[in-house]
């Protein structure tokens, strides 16, 4: 396991911003961070990080605790933060040396790592560019570069894509999918949960400083979900077929939508045959039988209700 988190609490004053909050991520998986404002993702990420000392618990990153062995622990970690800090007139190749230099690494090593990295992150067309006329979605590049720079085996990257066009996050969800190939194990919060979905092999949603949920995302909404949601479209007949439909006792509620019926039933998928060869056998003239999935977001929703207030 690549990094555990036990109990891990963190108080501000009387603000309980993280609550014994559990938490397991295997090696080589992209795990997604998501929660609201305030929900105390930010915090446990610069925990994990050893940015933050926790109130109570540990964290364990390869087996080893960050609490006693920190600076072992800082050589396997890579910090990518939700801002951009840089020195006014850096050239992209200065700013990768100034972070090498931290790492004592000069010289041919430093320009052949550099270039290998910026190669990476799709920015070696703008070696000699200074940093700060580079678009946000430059900067963010260059900033997951920098953090790769001591190759290590962990990234931390909070909110990476906040901010960025659409073109700069599908750049951005390449590299991270050449990093997971490359065996980096990857801790990513973000807002973007379509993308999320797409991209994580495993989503935790923390709210109220607790972890309410984590798994992947098809084991998450398919847990959560409470009914499933089934779309029939006839060509006729519509009353009757409405009336069949709720004398099934798996089907909950009928909503009906311009042509579309909207059928939310409380059963196993497999059962969803026998809904669609009930409506058959009664001679419906059934167009369309198209089960619903949950989203993440309406999971997101259904879990974090509650969530609200100020980043943590």
């Amino acid at each position: 396991m690549m990094v555990v988190v036990e109990n891990l609490t963190k108080k501000f004053n009387s603000t309980v911003a993280v609550d014994r909050l559990c938490m397991e991520i295997p090696r080589g998986e992209i795990y997604g961070f998501v929660g609201a404002n305030g929900a105390g993702k930010t915090t446990t990420m610069r925990i994990i990080a050893g940015l933050l000392a926790p109130t109570s618990g540990r964290v364990l990153i390869d087996g080893i605790d960050t609490a006693k062995e920190p600076l072992k622990v800082k050589e396997r970690i890579g910090y990518m933060p939700d801002f951009f800090g840089v020195y006014d007139d850096l050239k992209v190749t200065e700013y990768m040396a100034f972070y090498a230099g931290l790492q004592g690494i000069y010289g041919a090593k430093c320009r052949e790592l550099t270039d290998s990295l910026l190669e990476l992150v799709r920015l070696s067309d703008k070696k000699e560019a200074y940093v700060d006329t580079l678009s946000r979605g430059m900067k963010q590049r260059l900033c997951l570069a920098r953090s790769l720079i001591h190759n290590p085996e962990f990234l931390i990257l909070d909110e990476p894509a906040s901010g960025l066009d659409p073109r700069a996050r599908v750049e951005m969800k390449e590299i991270l999918k050449e990093l997971r190939s490359m065996g980096k194990t990857v801790l990513i919060s973000s807002h973007i949960l379509p993308e999320l979905a797409e991209l994580c092999t495993s989503i935790g949603i923390i709210d109220s400083g607790r972890l309410v949920a984590s798994g992947s995302v098809k084991e998450i909404t398919e847990k959560l979900s409470q009914a499933g949601v089934i779309k029939i479209r006839v060509a006729d007949r519509e009353e009757e077929a409405v009336k069949i439909l709720m004398e099934m006792p798996e089907v909950k509620e009928i909503s009906s939508f311009a042509d579309e019926l909207e059928i939310k039933v409380n059963c196993e998928k497999d059962a969803y045959a026998g809904i669609l060869k009930k409506l058959v056998m009664n001679e419906i003239p059934v167009i369309s039988f198209h089960p619903q999935e949950s989203s993440l977001e309406s999971v997101f929703m259904k879990l974090t209700e509650r969530g609200n207030g100020d980043e943590n």
